[in-house]
This record gives structure tokens, sequence and C-alpha cells, in this order.
């Protein structure tokens, strides 16, 4: 028995332990390597017999402490056979704290340490503890190769029997398959290099361990960097080197080094390299200094490894990098130990800056489909199993993709060979759907069987947790209770290692076996443990971005924990987890809804690429098909994926996710380090419809797995392969792959540096996919035989439209046939023949070849080539080295090419020698339309003009008019030709040659010539002056930009008389813009069928061109008198009518009566406008002179003396009258007198407008003093001249004065207007009318002055003059004149508020006899008329009367003065007004008032508000009126009692002669009173009774009553129901009114029966004058009826809505034709299609005709447009709602001109486009007097509209009316 067991107490309990453990030596051996990491189980223990061994071992792991003596002794228990009473004495006796005496612990201290770390034989010191010992050489090589021998037997120790992993299952150990690893390019000086590993990675060429380093002297990078996603393997393959270096493999290397970072993360000291190897890894037996020295000597042999670079602690900090991260910066670098290899593994993420720039990146991209098999082989190698577990592997392609993942490929295996013994084929696997269950059979798997130690699990994912929280992942033995420990190690779920943080400083640690376990515990404990609740459970549901750079230095330790989280949430975790819970499935149950819930949330926001594949995994790990759905559908239309890295694994699980969408979706790929397998994951996924991968990492075998997948994608219509390095050998199965994608609609190969051969390959296919519209082959640099071979496969293929090649750019547009699915379908051939026979019927071209360094010889091959295939759209050719030669032949062969738009040769080196052969060349080319040539600018285009053959409908040519109407005028049209030779050196001497090359084109249609921008000069300008003759009529000629001299321009004038082709000549002297050019409106637009072509259209435009004027607009030029005077010489001789634009800076006095002076030497002068020309203060006089001097100046116009312009009379024309307009010129008081005598010498002057000046008030005298001498007959407008009060009044006291003054207008608000209207003879009565004028109270004496001097004032209106009732009174009272009649009209705010009462007392004021009275509340207004003088009442009868009265004191006294002032009252009007407010006093009032109103003629009281009671007042009142010969009461709401009261006051009212009672609700008995009392009525004239109810029974009763009203002119019972049999009774009356003159029936529910025996009774009434019947179904017979007769006298006729037919309309229009008294005629809404309305004769006096929504196309507008020619007096013209198209607007727009009167034109919701507006446009610039032309709701774009409506405002699109003003002046 050994010392410890002595000591032990227990020598019986130790026997047993050292017999049951020297049965199981092995398993001893593995826990020691589990508990003591770096011992040394060999040589010296080998002599030793089995028991000693065993003390041995045991006293190792005894002086480690209590805590590893009692893990120890629990995994003892757990994992041998011991018996029961053995198991309890050994946890009682050594389980426990207690049990472990402090004396082993004291003497465990003293053994020696060289058994604590790596076996070494003793203690070691740091290297510079002791004095540098001298040596030879032979010594130092001696120790430094027995510490290399050392290092080298000390790792095979280690890697003896095992990898890392310590006490994993035997079968883990023996496998290891290498991962795929590909080397990336660049360096990490690019962003994208230092954060994923530059994406340019050679594909195909996987890269093996010899490969990693280079070992030829200083040849590549001396740093690598192993990049690779967690459980890639990147430490397995770390201590896979070290292995094969123990083994000697890399003898490349002497001595290799392996670090972990989570261990380097506890040193907080600064360290030297000789520290690092020595403290930290393997000291030497001694000396270190020598061997330091040799190991820095011979640094290029010696490599070192960092493990989990991403582990690496940044600095937090501004003092730098931590003391471990320096070290590393500095070995990275070379300043220590320079020349060593430094190799690095870390995730992708943001890699320290302290890596070198041109450090080596390698990717570890995992395993593919033949590395998971070979893993699968080597790990089930001679067991039974090995076969079913590869078949399950292959039959499920989750479980597939799982496994490109190492790590977890080893997890499925495990599971496998766990499952497979005792499931059936095919169920083994479905229990390993996804990562989490993977894990969760793991965890069953090394678990007992039948048996799940729950407590443990969750205490270990309690402490997993708390490591991923804090970031820890090395625990030590105080961190982990020791059965938890001994859990672990029973259940390989942990690692133990070294820890060694300095000399002397070493423990054993712990850590889970991976991290992604250490997760997946962590998130048991969540899901499971009673200790989370919900709400913290839902924190840890979170996504990760992978973009990690972007947020935090160092990668998180929980990525996983949320997907495991997810995972667990699976309805097929739930009795694992209940378990685990002790059974308490419904908190189980409700923490996994609160997951699925969270990831609800995240599924339907915006997510970034990275956060949308952790969606995805998190989802596909739940196995819940709503949330998969829910997700799905949730994802954006385009889904990017930009620069970050993503496994097959990512992609297979967006690929599930995918398959639960219904909608399309674009995937784009771009910058993602993709594995080479990667596309195999989207096999089957027919929701992608768009697929782009860009990166440097796809190359063949990426290729190669693309065309597998690409036809099982039934979606997908674009894919697109950029940037890539694929060759011939990936591209040839991508184009094997693509024939089977027939859906296919656009492939790109963009930049891929593919080859001639593999571009030619390529296009092979394009008739292969039929429905392709664009193949992208950019980028990819190719010669000039195969862009040449490219165009022949354009010109040959049906299906190609446009070719592309730009510098790198290649480009395939392609127009697919429309064929159906089941023509698809057919045979190969079949489809080839058919598609070749549509392409040559209309398949046209496009063909750009752009800077391609195309030569002659090339463009002889490309027309050769070209002639042979479709039609043309364009060929451009521009920027390739043709010259002269090669344009030549471009050129000829144009006319043979059919290019229907666009042939560019620009930048091919083209001279002044080439411009001549290329012009004659293109003479014969009948198809062409502009050719633009600019040496300088090295532009050579040609346009061309579609075909006659080839030309489209009529209707697809208005639509194109439509597009091109924005540019009209200035555009050109279809069927000209122009020809730009701008900026080509052309000087004199080129011309003759020029002018004969160009004659051949003169004749093929309207010439537009270019020659802006040359050096011909003056000689130049005359010389072509003299040739110009010989070309034709040209439509343009520019030359400007030439050097003219202002001789030369004014010498182009004379043009004028030499070229009848020239219409207007534009010159802007400085800028040199010289203009020649035709018509610039009618183009012959229709000459050769481009556009709609109706005889009405280019009539209208024949007659247009006569009447156009010619015009010369010059701008910029000196105006001197010399040149001026020359310039009207030029001008003498020039056909008219002429029009003369004149633009300068300044204009002097001088100059401006030189062109004066000069007028009447040109009698064909329509024109003479001076724009944006300063003119000197005396312009106005000058220009005012001319009215008077020139009797052919029609009208004078300045504005602010910077534009003037004088309207001439042409010499037919007769004199009349003229107008002066002279606004803003700063005319004030002291120009007055001049101005005036010069307009005084005018003999008649219609209008003159001085607005906008400084007269003022003194100015404003001075004028009106002078009035009397100036003849004007029209306006004065003197608006805006800073007026006051004192002007209105002195216009009042002037009146006198001006006896031809008729009305005048002031008003002094925001409108700032002063009008006054003049006739030609004396006025006798005249109205004033002052708005806003702001009286004060001592201006009311003033202005009752001068009205009482202004005798022949009739009319004053005073609007908002700050008058209130007081100031009114006053001025009533003192107004007095001699005799006559005064009318004062008020509208004031206060006027709504006054009562009748209180008005009426104003009234009562008056000085004169008050004969009307007009009171309307809401028009706040009062009218009263006066007359002088005033005649006295009777007093005696006065007191009378008012002793009848029942009023107040108050009351009285009014009604007192009432009687006095309107003793002579004959009218009394009432509208809008209350008579209930005041208790009915103002009903008193009136009803006393009305008894002493004997001569009362006139009543009304309208919409007005009465009680019944102040009804039976009023009527009381009226009662008594018997000399009442108008009532008025319509509009008013009458209860039935007030109506009886009313329809009584009618009794004894024989006098009456007009009566309207409309709206009044008259039922049988008020209707019985009504014709009782209108059969008295023997004067009456007028009957309106409108909507009163009336029907058949009252019409007959009321018919009867008129029969004795022979007197009756007016009869209005419209809208009433009185039918045909009320009608009828009425016809039977109708003869006997022989004084009839209107009938209004309108809306009576008539027939044609009843229509027909009224027509019939009409005819007798001979004075009728106007008859409407509209709104009844009167038909045909009613119109042939009325057609037959009509009476002579006929002004209206309104028939709208009366179901009449054509027919019927056109016996209406014979009847009326001629008609010489017809005004109005309306036949809307009634179907006139197909007939045709005509009046050949003249209606003198018609001034509106409606036919509004009458079916009415262009024929039948045709005839009926003609006959508006036949009405002078026309006004309104109403066709809105109609069939009107363009011709019928062609047809109106001809005839606008004649109409003198026409206002407006109503064209709405019609059927007119563009053109159709256009035209009209244009003829209302023929001076019609138009003020609007409604086009709202035609087919007319809104930027079309607006564009016209700026051209002409007067047309009007808008859906409200708002009509503009008509021009001034006419």
């Amino acid at each position: 028995m050994d010392p410890v067991g002595l000591q032990l107490g227990n020598k019986n309990l130790w026997s047993c332990l050292v017999r049951l453990l020297t049965k199981d030596p092995e398993w001893l051996n593995a826990k020691m390597k589990f508990f003591l990491p770096n011992t040394d189980l060999d040589s010296r223990n080998e002599t030793l017999d089995p028991e000693q061994r065993v003390i041995l071992q045991l006293n190792k792991l005894h002086v480690q402490g209590s805590d590893t003596w009692q893990s120890f002794i629990h995994c003892v228990c757990m994992q041998l056979e011991v018996p029961l009473d053995l198991e309890v004495l050994l946890l009682s006796t050594f389980g426990y704290d207690d049990g472990f005496t402090s004396q082993l612990g004291a003497e465990g201290k003293s053994q020696p340490e060289s058994q604590l770390h790596h076996g070494l034989k003793r203690p070691h010191q740091s290297c510079g503890s002791s004095p540098r010992r001298k040596q030879c050489k032979k010594q130092q090589l001696e120790l430094a190769k027995k510490y290399l021998q050392l290092l080298r037997t000390s790792a095979q120790q280690r890697y003896r029997s095992q990898i890392p992993g310590s006490g994993q299952p035997h079968a883990f150990h023996q496998v290891y398959v290498p991962p795929i690893l590909r080397r990336a390019t660049a360096s990490l000086d690019t962003p994208e290099g230092a954060i994923m590993g530059d994406v340019k990675v050679e594909d195909g060429a996987d890269v093996s361990i010899s490969d990693l380093f280079n070992t030829r002297v200083n040849k590549g990078p001396r740093v690598t960097v192993l990049l690779g996603k967690a459980g890639m393997g990147k430490t397995t393959l770390a201590h896979r080197l070290c292995q094969k270096w123990a083994e000697g493999h890399l003898n490349c290397f002497q001595a290799l080094f392996l670090f972990e970072f989570r261990q380097l993360n506890l040193i907080t000291r600064f360290l030297t390299p000789s520290e690092l190897l020595f403290d930290l890894y393997l000291s030497p037996e001694s000396d270190h200094d020598t061997v330091f020295q040799y190991l820095e000597k011979n640094a290029d042999q010696v490599l070192l490894i960092f493990d989990g670079l991403d582990e690496a602690l940044q600095p937090m900090g501004p003092d730098g990098p931590g003391p471990v991260l320096t070290l590393f910066s500095h070995l990275c670098n070379g300043t220590l130990l320079p020349g060593c290899r430094v190799m690095a593994t870390s995730r992708p993420g943001k890699l320290p800056a302290c890596l070198p720039a041109e450090a080596a990146m390698v990717h570890m991209l995992g395993f593919d489909g033949p590395r998971v098999e070979e893993y699968v082989n080597h790990f089930f190698s001679a067991q039974p199993s090995r076969e079913g577990a590869l078949v399950e592997l292959q039959t499920n392609g989750r479980l597939r993709s799982l496994c490109a993942v190492p790590a977890l490929c080893q997890v499925a295996c495990l599971c496998l060979h766990h499952l497979l013994p005792d499931h059936a084929p095919g169920q083994s696997v479905a229990l390993l759907p996804n990562m989490t269950q993977l894990y969760m059979q793991m965890v069953l798997a090394l678990s007992p069987p039948g048996h799940l130690p729950t407590s443990s699990l969750l205490d270990l994912g309690e402490v997993a947790l708390r490591g991923l929280e804090t970031g820890k992942v090395i625990f030590y033995a105080k961190d982990i209770a020791p059965p938890l420990i001994a859990f672990g190690a029973t259940h390989s779920l942990l690692t133990s290692f070294c820890v060694c943080t300095g000399p002397g400083h070493q423990q054993t640690g712990y850590a889970f076996t991976h991290l992604s376990l250490q997760e997946f515990l962590a998130a048991l404990h969540l899901m499971a443990s009673p200790k989370v609740n919900k709400d913290t459970l839902t924190q840890y549901v979170t996504l990760h971005s992978r973009w990690v750079q972007r947020t935090k230095a160092r990668l998180g330790l929980s990525d996983h924990l949320p997907t495991f989280l997810a995972g667990l949430a699976s309805c097929t975790c739930r009795p694992f987890l209940s378990h685990l819970a002790q059974g308490n499935e419904d908190c189980v149950g409700a923490k996994q809804a609160a997951v699925v819930q969270v990831l609800k949330k995240l599924a339907t926001r915006k997510l970034t690429g990275p956060k949308v594949v952790e969606l995805c995994h998190c989802v596909d790990e739940t196995q819940e098909p709503e949330l998969a759905s829910l997700t799905a559908q949730s994802l954006p239309y385009q889904l990017p994926f930009h620069n970050f890295p993503l496994t097959c694994t990512d992609l297979a699980t967006l690929t599930n996710i995918l398959e639960h969408r219904e909608a399309p979706i674009h995937l784009d790929f771009d910058g993602c380090p993709l594995e080479p397998h990667c596309p195999e994951a989207l096999v089957g996924c027919g929701q992608i419809e768009n697929l782009s991968f860009k990166s440097r990492k796809c190359g063949d075998a990426f290729a190669e797995a693309l065309s597998r997948s690409l036809p099982t994608m039934g979606r997908l219509q674009m894919l697109g392969l950029a940037g890539s390095k694929i060759t011939a050998r990936g591209i040839s199965h991508l184009v094997k792959a693509l024939p089977l994608c027939p859906q296919l609609k656009e492939v790109s190969f963009r930049d891929n540096q593919l080859s001639d051969q593999v571009v030619l390959n390529i296009v092979e296919v394009l008739p292969h996919l039929p429905r392709l519209r664009k193949l992208d082959l950019s980028s990819n640099s190719i010669c000039v035989s195969t862009l040449l071979c490219l165009a022949r496969v354009a010109v040959t293929c049906p299906t190609v439209r446009m070719l592309q090649a730009r510098e790198a750019d290649l480009i395939f547009l392609l127009s697919p046939p429309t064929e159906t699915t089941a023509e698809l379908q057919r045979a190969p051939d079949l489809q080839e023949s058919d598609g070749q026979r549509k392409g040559a019927q209309s398949r046209s071209l496009t063909l750009r070849l752009q800077k391609c360094q195309l030569q002659v010889h090339d463009a002889e091959a490309l027309i050769a080539l070209l002639q042979e295939g479709p039609h043309l759209e364009e060929v451009d050719l521009s920027g390739n080295q043709l010259e002269d030669e090669g344009c030549r032949l471009m050129a000829e062969a144009a006319s043979q090419l059919h290019i229907a738009r666009k042939l560019d040769l620009s930048n091919n080196g083209l001279s002044v020698a080439g411009v001549h052969c290329v012009l004659r060349a293109v003479s014969a080319c009948w198809t062409l339309a502009e050719l633009h040539i600019s040496l300088q600018h090295k532009t050579v285009i040609f346009m061309f003009a579609q075909e006659p053959e080839e030309q489209k409908g009529p209707q697809e040519r208005a639509a194109f008019l439509d597009s091109l109407m924005l540019q009209m005028p200035s555009e050109l049209p279809l069927s000209s030709r122009r020809m730009r030779l701008t900026h080509c050196g052309l000087q004199e001497k080129h011309l003759e040659q020029l002018c004969k090359a160009l004659g051949g084109s003169c004749h093929l249609g309207h010439l537009h010539l270019d020659f802006s921008g040359n050096a011909l000069g003056d000689e130049g300008a005359a010389r072509l002056a003299q040739l110009l003759p010989g070309l034709g009529a040209l439509q343009s000629l520019n030359l400007s930009e030439n050097g003219l001299s202002l001789d030369a321009v004014l010498g182009l004038v004379r043009c004028f008389s030499t070229l009848q082709w020239l219409f207007r000549l534009d010159i802007s002297f400085e800028s040199q813009h010289i203009l020649l050019r035709g018509d610039k409106t009618s183009r012959d637009m229709w000459a050769t069928g481009s556009l709609p072509d109706f005889p009405a259209a280019a009539k209208f435009l024949g007659f247009r061109q006569r009447c156009i004027p010619r015009s010369l607009c010059l701008s910029e030029c000196p105006l001197e008198p010399p040149s001026l005077t020359r310039l009207c010489a030029t001008l003498k001789d020039c056909p008219g009518p002429l029009e003369l634009q004149l633009s300068c800076e300044f204009l002097s006095d001088q100059s401006l009566e030189t062109l004066l002076d000069c007028l009447p030497q040109l009698p064909q002068l329509s024109l003479l406008q001076l724009s944006q020309t300063g003119l000197s203060p005396k312009s106005p006089f000058l220009l005012a002179n001319t009215l008077s001097l020139c009797p052919r100046v029609k009208k004078v116009d300045l504005r602010s003396l910077h534009h003037a312009t004088l309207h001439f009379r042409s010499n037919e024309e007769e004199e009349g009258v003229c107008c002066g307009r002279f606004t803003g010129c700063s005319l004030s008081q002291e120009h007055v007198e001049s101005l005036c005598w010069l307009l005084s010498k005018c003999k008649d002057l219609s209008q003159v407008d001085l607005s906008a000046n400084l007269l003022g008030d003194s100015g404003l005298r001075c004028l009106l003093e002078c009035l009397p001498q100036v003849p004007i007959s029209g306006l004065l407008d003197l608006s805006h001249n800073s007026i006051s009060q004192e002007s209105a009044l002195y216009l009042l006291e002037t009146l006198p004065s001006c006896p031809r003054v008729r009305e005048a207008s002031v008003n002094l608000g925001s409108e700032q207007s002063f009008r006054i209207h003049f006739s030609r003879e004396d006025q006798a009565g005249k109205t004033l009318r002052l708005s806003e004028c702001s009286f004060r109270p001592e201006h009311v004496s003033r202005l009752a002055t001068g009205l009482s001097k202004s005798l022949q004032l009739t009319e004053l209106t005073l609007t908002q003059c700050c008058l209130g009732q007081k100031q009114l009174a006053i001025l009533l009272s003192l107004v007095g004149r001699p005799a006559g009649l005064f009318s004062l009209r008020v509208q004031e705010p206060w006027a709504d508020r006054a009562r009748v009462l209180s008005l009426l007392e104003v009234c009562a004021q008056a000085s004169g006899s008050v004969t009307e009275i007009s009171i309307s509340e809401t028009q706040q207004q009062l009218c009263v008329q006066l007359e002088f003088p005033r005649q006295e009442e009777n007093p005696e009868a006065v007191a009378l009367r008012l002793a009848h009265c029942d009023l107040g004191a108050h009351h009285s006294l009014l009604v007192g003065q009432l009687m006095e002032t309107c003793a002579r009252l004959q009218q009394l009007s009432l509208s809008q007004v209350n008579l209930c407010e005041d208790d009915d006093a103002s009903s008193l009032l009136l009803q006393s008032l009305l008894l002493s109103l004997s001569e009362l003629k006139t009543f009304r009281l309208t919409s007005s508000c009465v009680s019944t009671e102040g009804l039976a007042h009023l009527a009381s009142g009226l009662g008594h009126c018997h000399h009442l010969e108008e009532l008025d009461l319509s509009n008013n709401q009458f209860d039935e009692e007030g109506t009886k009261a009313l329809m009584r006051a009618l009794e004894g009212k024989w006098m009456l002669k007009r009566l309207d009672l409309s709206h009044l609700l008259l039922n049988s008995s008020t209707l019985a009173l009504l014709t009782h009392r209108l059969s008295q009525m023997t004067c009456l004239q007028s009957l309106r009774l409108n909507r009163n109810s009336i029907g058949d029974v009252g019409c007959c009763h009321l018919s009867e009553a008129l029969r004795a009203a022979t007197s009756l002119e007016e009869l209005d019972l419209s809208h009433n129901q009185i039918g045909d049999a009320g009608v009828q009774h009425l016809a039977t009356i109708l003869p006997g009114l022989p004084e009839l003159r209107k009938i209004d029936l309108s809306g009576n529910s008539i027939s044609s029966a009843g229509g027909v025996q009224l027509a019939e009774s009409l005819v007798l009434c001979r004075r009728l004058e106007e008859l409407m019947l509209g709104c009844n179904a009167l038909g045909d017979p009613t119109a042939l009826g009325l057609a037959q007769e009509l009476p002579q006298h006929l002004r209206v006729l309104h028939l709208p809505f009366s179901h009449l037919g054509p027919g019927g309309a056109l016996s209406l229009a014979q009847a009326l034709d001629g008609s010489p008294h017809l005004e109005e005629i309306s036949l809307a809404e009634n179907n006139l299609a197909g007939g045709v309305l005509r009046f050949c004769m003249e209606l003198p006096l018609l001034r509106q005709i409606d036919l509004v929504s009458c079916k009415i196309d262009n024929q039948t507008a045709k005839l009926l447009t003609s006959s508006f020619t036949s009405c002078p007096a026309l006004e309104v013209i109403l066709l809105s709602w109609n069939l009107l198209g363009d011709e019928a607007a062609a047809e109106l727009a001809q005839v606008l001109p004649q109409m003198g009167r026409l206002k407006r034109v109503d064209l709405e919701k019609n059927q007119i486009t563009a053109l159709g507006a256009w035209l009209l446009a244009e003829g209302l610039a023929q001076g019609s007097s138009i003020q609007v032309i409604r086009l709202w709701n035609n087919p007319i774009p809104c930027d079309m509209a607006q564009h016209l409506k700026s051209q002409e405002p007067r047309l009007d699109f808008a859906f409200f009316d708002n009509q503009p003003q008509a021009p001034w002046g006419t």
C-alpha cells in the first residue's frame, strides 16, 4: 500500500478502486488525457505493472485538487460497471469536499512540475533570467535539434491516437476528410478583401494542405488567413497540420507551433516571441536563448498557427491593441521573427487591421457531395450500416445540404449510427430534418439508452448560456460543478486542454466540443428551464447581420442561438422539451408559441439580405408551414444579396422557404462568396423568375452545377452570370442547359473574359430560345472578325431586332414571335422555317457597331451582309475608321439597305472632299429625311422617313402627329428633307460644287438647308443668294455663324423679292443667327399621305398660306437712321402682306422718326413691332402722331417703353376707327396736354388706353379738361394711375361738360380701374359706377352737389363706398334737381343686416318723390328712383290714412314720412328679405304703405320669408292697389292659408298685365281661386306658372279662364304635369290669343299625340316669337307638324330632349332656313345621327345654336359648319358631347375667321385630337373675336393641351369654364 493510500484512511476502498481501474486501462488513459491534457502516458510508465501504473495515474489526478478528483470519481461511477455498495462508498468518500484531505493536496503540490505540462522534465526559466553562456556552433546546433526533436515528439504523443476532441467515440477520431479550399487572388488592401476575403477566387482548383504554403524563398505572402464559417473545420485543419508535421509530412518546416486565441485572450501582459514559444507552448531543456537564436535564424522554416483570429479581443480604448494582438501584428509584419510563416484561422468578418495587405486568403467551403460520401464511408467503414447511411443521405436533400457543413456532417453520422439499427429504411432520416433535431438526436445518442439526464443537461445548458452572455468559451473546474464535468466528459459534451498563461501558470480548461453545441445547450436551457420565462426567452430571438464589419469588430458567440430556439419551437421537439421540463408541457408550449410569434413579426419587416438568410434558417427550423408561407409571401419581389458569404446550406434553406411562395421572385447575388456547388441547392425552385450572380468566385465548377439546376426552374426568365472566371469548359455546360429553358427572356454573361470562340458558341443557342429578349455579352473582348460573325447571326436569326456593340458593350435584343405554347412545342425544323418566313415579312433590325475599329474592307463586307438581310431600323457605325471611301460606300448603299430611321457614320474621319461625295451618293435616296454633317464635331448622321407603302394607317398617323405636336411648328413635317452641313469650314469656293450635289435632293421633297457654323462670309452669302433660285422651293435656310457683316445681312432682305418660298427672315446680328424660312405652319403635311388627309384640312391650310404675311425679324442689330433707310428701301419691292419685327438695345428718337417717316413707302406693311427695345420718353408722342399722319395705322400699342406694335390696314380696307394704347409709359400731368393735342388730330378714336401710368389726381383733372377735344367714340381706360376719391368726385363734377360720355366706372380697391365709355353722339342719360371709394362724411355733401348739377346723370351705383345708413339718408336728402328721374343703387355690407323698416326709413329722407324702391338683403342692395320736383301730399289726406294704421308712435311718424315721400311710388320690389324677424312690424308697415300707394303699378316679393299673418297684412294692402299692373310672388314657399289670402287679393285687378306665381304650390282650391280671378283680367299680357304642380284638370280650368285674356303675350306653364289632356284643352284656346308671342310648355309629359295637336294650334298663332317645348316626348310627328308652317316672326325655338330623330330635325331646319327673325335654336339631346342640318339661306339674326349631345359626326358637321357662314350674327355654338373629330375641327377652323361676332364654341366631350385642336388654334389666329373654345374631355394628352393653350389661351381644356378676355382692340 503506497503512502497516499495510507493517508486516505480507507485502505480497502483505495484497493477496490485500483482493482476496478486495472480492468480497463484504456478507459483510465482516456480520462487521464481528459483531466490532464498534457500528461505523457508512454515511455517511463510502460515498464510498470498495471496496478502500479494505475496508482501512479491516480496520484496524478489526486494532486490536481478536489474539483478534478471529484469529477473523476463521478465519471467512474457513471461510466464503469461499479457495484452499488462500492459506488456509494466512492461517492460518499471522494465525491464531496470533505472526502478530500488537505495533506494529499499539499503532497500533490510537491509533484514535479514537469508532469503537468507536455511531459517536461524540469521547470523552465524565462529567456532573460540567466546569463548567456558561450557555446560553440556544434553545441548550439545540437541543443536546437534536441529541442526540435522534443517539439516533434511532443506533437507525436499528442496526436498518436486521436485528433482533437478527447473523450469522443472512436469512430470520430479516425475520420478526416479535407474540406474544399479556395485561394483568393487579391490581397487585403481592398475593403472587400479585408472583410470577406476577396471575392475573386479561382473556381475548380482545390487547394490541398501541401499547397497552403509556398516554400520558395521570398516568393508569395508569408501570412495565410484561412476563412471559414462556423463548423467548417478550421480548428480541425489546424490540428491536422500539426499532426501531419509530427508525422513528417511538412518537411519544409523544422518547427510548428499552434496557439488558440481563446487561450491567448487570457494573457494580460506583453510577451516576447521567446515567451510566446517557450512559456506558452514548449520550453527547451536548457539554454533558451540559444534555441531561440536558432529559430530566429531559420525563421523561414518556422510555422506559427493561430486558431480563432475572430475571437481575438479588439482594442477597447485609445491605448492600442491588446498584448497578444500586438505580438501577432509584429509577427505578421515581420518585425519579430522575420521570415517566419504565419497562418491564422477565422470566421468571415472584420479582420484586424494588423494583417498585411499581401496576406494570402484561403476560403474553407465545407463539403460537396463526393466529400460527404467519403466522410460517411470513412465513418461507417467496416460496418454493416454504411450502405444504409449512404442511401439515407442520397434520398434526403435536406440532410445532404446540412452535411455540407463538416461539423453537422459529423453529427449526422453519429445520429445515423445511433438510429439505423433500430429503424426501418427511411425512418431514421425522417428524425433528422434540420440542424436542431440533429443536435437533439446527438444528445439522445450520447445518453444512456432509455435514460435522459434532464437535470444535468439543463444545468450544463445554464453554464453554456452564462458563457455566451459573458463571451466565455473556456471554463475552469471552479466554473463547473464536478458532477457536471463528469457528465460532460461521459457524454462527450466537454473537451479539456491545458491552459498556460505564463511560466508556472497553467491549469486544465474545459470547453464544449464545439461552439454550436454550447449554443444548442443554451437554447435547451432557455426553452425547458423553469428559471426562464417567456419575456426573457423572446429577447434572445434576434437576427444577426453577417455584415459584422458595420456593427462590431468581434464576432458574437451566439450566432446560432436564435436558430436553435426556432428549431426547438417545432412541434416535433415538444415531447423532448417536455421531458426535460419535468412534464411541464404547457410552459413549453407557451414558450414555443412565443418564439413563433416573434418570428412572424420579423417576417413582415423589411430586412437586409443577411437577416433574410438568418430568418429563413429560423423559419425552416420551426417546420411551421404557415410561418414559412408568411415569410415567403413577405419577401420583396426584388431580393438582393450583396457582399456577404453564403453557403450551400443557406441557399438550400432559402429554397425551402420559397417553396411556400406563389408569386415569382428575383434573386440577385452580387459580390457574395459562394461555394462552387451552391447552385445545386436551387434545383427545382420554381419561384425564381430572375437569377443573377456577380462574383469572381464563380468558375467552371460553379457553371457546371448551375447548368444542372437551370432546367429545373420552371419560371426562370432572366439569368445573369457576370464578373466570373468561367472558361470554355464552364460555358459548354451552360450552352447545353440553356435550350432546356425555353421560357428564358434575358441572359447576361457580362465581364467574364470569354474568348471569341466561346462567344460564338453562346450565340448559337439564340434560335433555340424562342422567348429570349436580351443577350448581354459585354466586357468580353472580341476581335473584328468575330464581330462581323455576330452581325451575320443578327441578320440571319429571325428573332434578333438589335445588335449593339460599343467598345466593351455587346448586346443582342430580340423580339420573340407571338406563337402559342402549342406552336412552341412543334418540330424544330417547322419552327425555324416559320420564323424565317415571318422575319422576312415583318422584322426590322437595328445594328450598332460603335468604336469597333471597322475599316473600309469591313464596310464592304457589312454592306454585302446587310443587303441579304431584313429591313433595317437603324445602322450606327460611329467611332470607326471608314474615312471618305467607307462613308461614300455606306451612303450609296443606304437606298438599297431599306434603313427606316437612322444611319450614323460619325467620327469616321470624313473630310471636306468627302462631303461632296456623300451628298452626291444620297441624292437619289428617296427616303432620306435629314443629313447632318459637322466635321468639327465629327458628326455624320442620316435620318430616313418611311417609304409610302410602309406607312401606317390614319389612326396611327394621327397618334404619331400627336407625339410631334409639342415641337410644332418649329419641327419638320414628315415630307421634308433637311441637309445640315454645319461647322464644316465651308467657304465661297465650295458653294457651287455643293449646290450641284444638292440639286438632286431639291426635287425629292421640301428641302431644309443648314449651313450654320461655316466660313462663308459676305462673298459666300452673296454667291449663295445667286445660287438659291436654282435649288427650287426650299423650306428653310440657316446661315447662322458665318461671319456676315451688317451690309451682307441687310442684303439678304432682297431674297424676299427673288425667292417666292421665303416667308420669314429671322436675323439676330450679334449672335449671328440668320434663318430664312417658308410658311411656318403650313408645310404640306398631307402631301405624301404621312398624316390624315381630309379635304377640309388641306383647303384650310391652303387658305392660310394665301393669307400668311411675310415676316422680317431683325434683332441685336444697331438700328441707326442710315441702316433703317436702307432697310425700308430694300423692302419696297417685297410682296405683301409684310410684318416687320425689330429689336435692339435702344432706339433713338431720330431712328424712330426715320422709321415712322418711311412707313408711307411700305404700303404692304401689316405689322411693325419693336420688341425688347428701349424707347425714349418722347416715343409715345411720336407714335401717337402716326395715328393722324398715316391713315393706314389702325392701332398703336405701346407698353412700358420696351414694346411697341403698330397694326396697319390693308389696301383693300376702308379707313375706319383706330386705337391707341400707351400703358406703363410713365406719363404724368405734364404730358397730358401734348398727348391729347396729338390724339385730337385723329378722325375717329375707338379706344384709348392710358392705364398703368403716373397721372395721379392732377393728371386726371387735366385729362378730363381736355377730353372734349379728343374724338373718342369707345373706351378711355385710366386704370392704375394712383387716383383717389378726389378724381372720382371730379369726374362726377365734369360730366356736364362731356356730352358724349355714356358710362363711367371707377374702382379704387385692389382692382384700381377707371374707365369712361363714350358714344359717337351726345348721350341723354349717363351712368356712373363708383366702387370701393371709401367716402368719408365730408364727401357726402360734395357728392350730393355733383349729383344735383349733373342733370344728364340718370343712374349712380355706389358699391362698398363706406356709406352708412345715416350718410345715405343725408345724401338722399341733399340731392335736388329741377326736373327728371334719378336712380341711386347702393351696395353695402350692412344692407343684409338692416331690416326692411330701417331701409324704408332711409328712403323716406329723399328730397324728391320716390317712384321705385328695390330691396335685396342677400345682394346687400338698395335701389331708389327719384323724381323731381317733389309733389307735396295733402296733409289732411295723410292724416286720414294714418288714422287707420294700428302702429306705434315711431312707426306712425315713419309711415307719415313715407306717405309724403312715396306718394308717386310706382314700383316696390322686395327680394330675399325676411319679414318675420320683427314680429310682423315690417308687414304692418308695408300694409299701411300699400294702402296709400294709389299709383303703385309693380309689386314684387320674391324668395322671401313671410309669416301667415304677415301674408294676410300684405294681401290686405294689395287688395287696395287697384292700379296694379305687375305682381311677382315667385319663388316663395307660402302655406295654403297665406296663398289663398293672396289669391283673394287678386280680386278686382282687372288692370293687371303681368302675373308671376312660379314655384307656388297651387292645389285645387287655390288654383280655383286663381282661375276665377284670371277670368276677370282681360288686360293680362304675361302669365308665369312654372313648377306649380298643375295637372291636366287644372290646365283645363286654366284654359277656360284664359279665353278672355285676349291680350296675353307670354304663357309659361313649364315643368308641370299637364300631359296630353291638358295640352288638348290648351290647344283649343291658343288660336284665340292673337297677341301670344311666347309660350313655354317644357317638361310637361307631352307625347307625340299631344304634340301634334299643339303644333296644329300653334300654326294659327301668327305673332308667336318664342316657342319652348323641350323635355317632352314629342317625336318627329310634332316636328313635322311644326315645320309645315312655322310662325314667321319666330325668334326662339327650344326643343331639347324632345325625342326627335334625323327626319324631324331636318324638316325643322328646312322650315327655319332663311328665317329673318330667328335668334336662338336648341335641338340638344336629340338624335341627329345621319341627318344633315344645313341652312342654305341667310339667318341674319341667329345668335345661338345648341346641338349638344345630338350624335353629330364628321359627315354631318361638314354641311352644318358651312351653314355657319350664313349666320353673320352668331355668337354661341354648342356642339359638346357629340362625335366630332379632326375633320369637323378642320371644317370649323376654316369658317372661324369669317365669323366676326362669334364669342363661344363648345366642343367638349368629342373625338378631337391634338391635330384638330391645333387646326382650331390656327383658325383663331386669323383675327377671330372668339373668347373661348371649350375642348374639355377630348382625346388630347395633358402635355399637348398645355402646349396648345400656351400658344392660344382661348383654347380651354379645363373642366370648369374659365373664359379668357377677348384680345384687346377687337
